[in-house]
């Protein structure tokens, strides 16, 4: 059972349309005070951008994909605390577990002529990690996995139009029916080791006119790890910083400032909001020929974590309405463009 409780979400859309007060947030030694704009209220905004269709034109990648190791693993008797990918995008092997009723209504969906809803919050499934919470088994890409999503996508709906459906998506790299979600959410990249086939899938993903967004990878070290990855998917493509009067940063909530959200414990306990060496936070993004922004890459900062703590009473409210503000205008960008 997920840990969501009725209680927790109405307290979720509760603190979210409170406005933050005027102060100082924490922020590393590092860094010199800034002043913070006070007004971060949330209302309910509908989205005037038309969202385009879910199908990303095909180029699919030619033969059967090949399946990554870890997912292998699972589907011959591996770990049992391990989340698995998403049976309706998974294979399925004689040992996997039955499929969950979000599985058997996602499969059913993607039987029918066309998906059942405009927009799903997808988030990549890729190898790689470095044992998940605190080792005990879960992978990188499942970090958060599936609170975080699912309570991005209750604030989603209340602040928006988009016809999203409500659970969690998640899909391999190398399976070709990502193409039917133009947004991508993945996170810990700094531990991603990509497979061949893996590499080929976001390359043409993403030249297919796919979108993806990053979160979640902490300083210098984490950073060139990363780098090398997504170097090996686009090679030549240049990483380049995205300045605030881009539009992403006003397509919905005006954002002006670039905060460091923190994860959970440093939020609630106030320590310094950074991790390792990763004091400044950082908005990037990789362009494609024509201009287009294809990846959007948040450093030195945990949206996720926010999301799925955001009802916790004690972690920080401007950190959580501020990241809900990025997912929500990284989405309608995403999703418009």
């Amino acid at each position: 059972m997920r840990p969501l409780f009725s209680s927790g979400l109405a307290l979720v859309a509760g603190i979210l349309l409170v406005s933050v007060a005027e102060g100082e947030v924490r922020r590393s030694t590092e860094r010199p005070p800034e002043v913070r704009r006070v007004d971060r209220t949330l209302p309910a905004w509908p989205v005037k951008t038309p969202v385009r269709s879910m199908r990303i034109p095909s180029r699919w990648i030619a033969g059967p994909p090949e399946l990554p190791g870890w997912l292998a693993e699972e589907t011959s008797g591996g770990s049992p605390s391990r989340p698995a990918v998403d049976d309706a995008v998974a294979p399925r092997g004689p040992l996997a577990p039955p499929p969950s009723r979000v599985s058997r209504l996602a499969t059913a969906a993607q039987q029918t002529l066309g998906l059942t809803h405009e927009f799903y919050f997808t988030r990549a499934a890729y190898t790689g990690g470095r044992g998940g919470y605190f080792g005990r088994g879960a992978p990188a890409w499942a970090t958060d996995y599936p609170k975080a999503d699912i309570q991005f996508l209750i604030v989603l709906k209340r602040l928006t139009n988009l016809d999203a459906w409500d659970d969690e998506n998640a899909i391999r790299l190398d399976d070709p029916r990502i193409r039917q979600f133009p947004f991508l959410y993945a996170l810990e990249v700094g531990y991603m080791t990509l497979s061949p086939p893996e590499i080929a899938g976001l390359r043409a993903y993403l030249d297919a006119g796919g979108f993806l967004m990053v979160d979640d990878f902490w300083g210098t070290r984490e950073w060139a790890a990363f780098e090398y990855q997504i170097s090996r998917v686009l090679p030549g493509r240049p990483i380049q910083d995205i300045p605030l009067d881009h539009p992403l940063f006003d397509m919905v909530y005006d954002i002006d400032e670039v905060l460091q959200v923190p994860a959970l414990g440093r939020g609630i306990y106030g320590r310094p909001t950074y991790e390792r060496d990763g004091y400044v936070p950082t908005v990037s993004g990789i362009f494609d020929d024509d201009g287009r922004l294809m990846a959007v890459l948040n450093w030195n900062t945990d949206l996720g974590d926010a999301w799925e703590h955001a009802e916790n009473p004690m972690y920080p409210v401007e950190f959580s309405t501020y990241a809900f503000q990025v997912g929500v205008n990284t989405v309608v960008y995403g999703m418009s463009h």
